[in-house]
C-alpha cells in the first residue's frame, strides 16, 4: 500500500513539532525576522525564494541626503507605496510570535522590517533594527511627524496615488516607471524649515550602534537564534547570525527558500512561517 503524499499542512505540522522541540531545548529564544513573515499582510518581500532582487533598486541614503531629483522620485514612489504599508494588517505569523513572547517562549523579537506589524500584533519587546517608516524625521531640528501627515499634505496640493495603483514595496516606496513619477513637492519640517526624511535606515546608511550593541547582548544571553522569513542577503541581519555561530549559539531558520546562514543553522525549515508557527504545539 503506498503512502498518502505529503501535503503543505502534513509539512507544516511537521516542521512545528521539529520546532517545538528545538525550544524546547532551548528555551531562552531571540527572534530576527525578515520580509517574509509579512507577506501573508500583501506587503511583498524583496526577494524570491533564490534570493534574487525583484524590484528596481532602492535609493541609497547618499543619494537622498544629497540629490533633489532622487528626492523627488523617492517621495513620487512613496505617496503610492505608503497606503499598502498603512492599511497592512499583522498576519499569523506575527501574532502567533506575539503570543509566545507573551507567554515567555520568546523574547527579543528583532526585525528587518519597517512596517510595525509586530508592534500592531502586540508584540512589545521588539527591536526595529532598519527603522519605522511610518514616521518621518526631520534632518535639522530632530523632530518626528507621522508619515501620514505628509500623506495628507500632498492630498491638499493636489497629490493623490494613482487610480491604477502601482506595485508596493516592503519599505513602503513603489515600483514606478520614470514616466509616472508625480513629483511633488520635496516635504520640509513645518518648524524650521528642515529636510524631512523617513524613519528608516537607507541602504547606504548606518544602523545605530546601540541598536547592534542591544541585539549582540540578547544573543549572548539567550540560548538559541531564530530567523523567520529572511534570506538574510544584506549583512545587517546576518552579522547576527555569524554573532551567535561565533558564541556557540544555535541557529534555526524558518524560511521558504534559501538563506545566507544556511550553513551555519543548526536546524533548516524551508517552509511558509505562518503555516508553521500557527501549528506550533501547545509548550
Amino acid at each position: 500500500m503506498l503512502a498518502p503524499p505529503i501535503t503543505t499542512t502534513t509539512a507544516a505540522t511537521a516542521g512545528a513539532r521539529e520546532l517545538a522541540r528545538f525550544m524546547r531545548r532551548h528555551p531562552r529564544i531571540v527572534v530576527l525576522t525578515g520580509a517574509g513573515i509579512s507577506k501573508g499582510s500583501g506587503i511583498p518581500t524583496y526577494r524570491d525564494e533564490k534570493g534574487t532582487w525583484l524590484h528596481s533598486q532602492p535609493i541609497t541614503h547618499q543619494a537622498y541626503l544629497g540629490d533633489e531629483h532622487a528626492r523627488r522620485r523617492y517621495w513620487s514612489r512613496s505617496l503610492q507605496g505608503w497606503p499598502a504599508i498603512r492599511d497592512a494588517r499583522p498576519n499569523a505569523a506575527h501574532l502567533s510570535l506575539s503570543a509566545l513572547q507573551r507567554q515567555g517562549r520568546v523574547g527579543l523579537i528583532v526585525t528587518q522590517n519597517v512596517d510595525r506589524l509586530h508592534q500592531r500584533a502586540g508584540s512589545r519587546n521588539v527591536i526595529d533594527l532598519h527603522g519605522r517608516v511610518d514616521r518621518v524625521i526631520c534632518t535639522g531640528c530632530g523632530e518626528y511627524l507621522p508619515r501620514e501627515a505628509l500623506q495628507q499634505r500632498f492630498a491638499r496640493l493636489g497629490f493623490h496615488p494613482l487610480a491604477n495603483g502601482a506595485a508596493a514595496r516592503p519599505d513602503g516606496d513603489a515600483d514606478l516607471p520614470e514616466s509616472s513619477v508625480l513629483v511633488p513637492p520635496i516635504p520640509h519640517c513645518e518648524g524650521c524649515n528642515g529636510l524631512l526624511m523617513p524613519d528608516v535606515v537607507f541602504f547606504g546608511g548606518a544602523i545605530p550602534r546601540a541598536r547592534v550593541e542591544t541585539v549582540y547582548a540578547a544573543i549572548d544571553e539567550a540560548d538559541a537564534l531564530l530567523v523567520i522569513g529572511s534570506s538574510l542577503q544584506v549583512y545587517s541581519g546576518f552579522r547576527f547570525c555569524k554573532h551567535a555561530a561565533h558564541t556557540g549559539k544555535p541557529i534555526a531558520l524558518l524560511n521558504p527558500g534559501t538563506s545566507r546562514a544556511d550553513p551555519l543553522a543548526t536546524l533548516r525549515l524551508p517552509l511558509d512561517c505562518a503555516a508553521v508557527l500557527e501549528n506550533l504545539p501547545a509548550d
